[in-house]
């Protein structure tokens, strides 16, 4: 065989021997992306900070348990995705079963992980604030803040904190505050008092926005029934309307404070405070809780008609009877009082003949 066959060949053997090493390296990359890791434990995260190169971000992929691939494969997975120095701030879940190409693209994307707070209809503000204090990963910057404090760090000092906050639920990543979240809550009250206030019905009582968010505290407070809150709102405008006492518990109970254990009593009703309205006409100062949508569009648009008092029905479903009259009413208490005893087999409250 001639010199020059012989380099030829060596040619063609060396690129044959390099294709199958490469197909071979190629298989082991492909099989690597598309893999399932192993190590990974439910609930696992990875936190990428700012500043963090890619070399940092696979130490902490290692730390959290993943031991599938060499560097050089997550390095050219990265490159080959587009996410080597693209890789977003945040918190990301590292699901048992996902694919290193699917981590990557998850933090190439930014797709972090979400958490998720509950303002819930009727909370007060003591409820919403204590909530928040056991609300994780969230940071607290408010819980040395006295109420006056904390709306003025919200930008409205000078304002009652009661009601201000809409129920809702908020999403919020790691790094986010308890400040934060109360601040979109508030943003999202305004906004929806708005619309409910520029929607009012032509005849309402209210003088403005914040009566509309006073007495759709006290709607929401009343009944957990949707279909009923219009009806609530409307013996309430009613009332208003004839300059007759609202006469409604939630609002005594609220003036009551941490006086309250779970029972009101008679002295209770006609112990004066600017929350009762058994002994004071008109709305009270404040809202007494986070009115949600639904109780601010039955505040500021009640159902039409001639109920000036309302009973439970006393079956356990939360309902209630509207009546016109005193007479009807007094007969409604009375059939309550007698459901409720036969139903809990024990002396039921007395309820205060409405006046």
């Amino acid at each position: 065989m001639s010199r020059k066959r012989r380099i030829g060949m060596f040619f063609v053997l060396s690129a044959l021997l390099a294709g199958a090493a490469a197909y071979m390296l190629w298989q082991r990359y492909a099989g690597f992306a598309d893999a399932p890791v192993a190590g990974i434990e439910a609930g696992e995260t990875l936190l990428v900070e700012r500043g963090d190169n890619f070399p940092q971000v696979l130490r902490k992929l290692r730390a959290a348990g993943v031991r599938d691939g060499q560097d050089v494969e997550w390095q050219l997975l990265a490159r080959q995705i587009g996410a080597a120095g693209r890789l977003q701030v945040g918190e990301y879940a590292l699901q048992p079963g996902a694919t290193p190409r699917e981590l990557l693209a998850a933090m190439r994307d930014g797709k972090i992980v979400s958490y998720r707070f509950t303002i819930v209809e009727g909370w007060n503000i003591r409820e919403l604030r204590a909530a928040l204090g056991k609300a994780t990963p969230l940071k607290l910057e408010t819980t040395q803040l006295d109420d006056a404090a904390l709306m003025q760090a919200l930008g409205h000092g000078g304002q009652h904190p009661e009601g201000r906050f809409l129920p809702e639920t908020y999403q919020y990543n790691r790094g986010d505050t308890d400040l934060k979240i109360l601040k979109r809550a508030y943003d999202a009250m305004d906004k929806a008092l708005d619309r409910a206030w520029n929607e009012r019905a032509a005849d309402t009582p209210l003088k403005d926005k914040d009566e509309a968010l006073i007495l759709a505290s006290i709607v929401e407070k009343e009944t957990g029934i949707a279909s009923e809150r219009p009806q609530i709102a409307g013996v309430f405008a009613r009332r208003l309307k004839l300059g007759m006492l609202l006469q409604t518990d939630p609002t005594v109970i609220y003036g009551m404070g941490s006086n309250y254990a779970g029972n009101i009593r008679r002295q209770d009703l006609t112990t004066d405070t600017p929350y009762n309205t058994y002994t004071r006409a008109g709305l009270p100062p404040t809202p007494i809780a986070m009115p949600g949508a639904d109780a601010l569009r039955s505040a500021t648009n009640p159902a039409d008609g001639d109920a000036l008092f309302f009973v439970a029905v006393g079956d356990g479903s939360g309902r209630h009877v509207f009546t016109r009259t005193l007479g009807e009413h007094q007969t409604a208490v009375r059939e309550y009082l007698q459901r409720y005893r036969q139903q809990r087999q024990t002396p039921a409250p007395t309820p205060v003949p409405a006046q």
